[in-house]
């Protein structure tokens, strides 16, 4: 995937260590060769992690998605 720089991005893989689950939003604050760096954040706008991701960890969003909410668990 390529995108741009604050573009918004579906994680495609769980990280639990971060307590993030696949289908997670998350914003891009910054871009490297191959990669970037993802800033989650909860529904209040509390950032919850910033991780740096190989572009095929993220995906673009589609046009026929919603957002949703989860609670955040210690487990993830």
């Amino acid at each position: 995937m390529t995108a741009q720089l604050y573009e918004e991005v579906v994680l495609k893989r769980d990280l639990p260590t971060e307590c993030l689950k696949s289908g997670d939003l998350g914003t891009i604050v910054y871009i490297y060769d191959g990669g970037y760096e993802v800033e989650f954040f909860t529904a209040t706008g509390k950032t919850r992690a910033v991780v740096t991701l190989d572009a095929r960890d993220v995906r673009a969003i589609a046009e026929n998605e919603m957002v949703a909410v989860r609670p955040l668990t210690a487990t993830g």
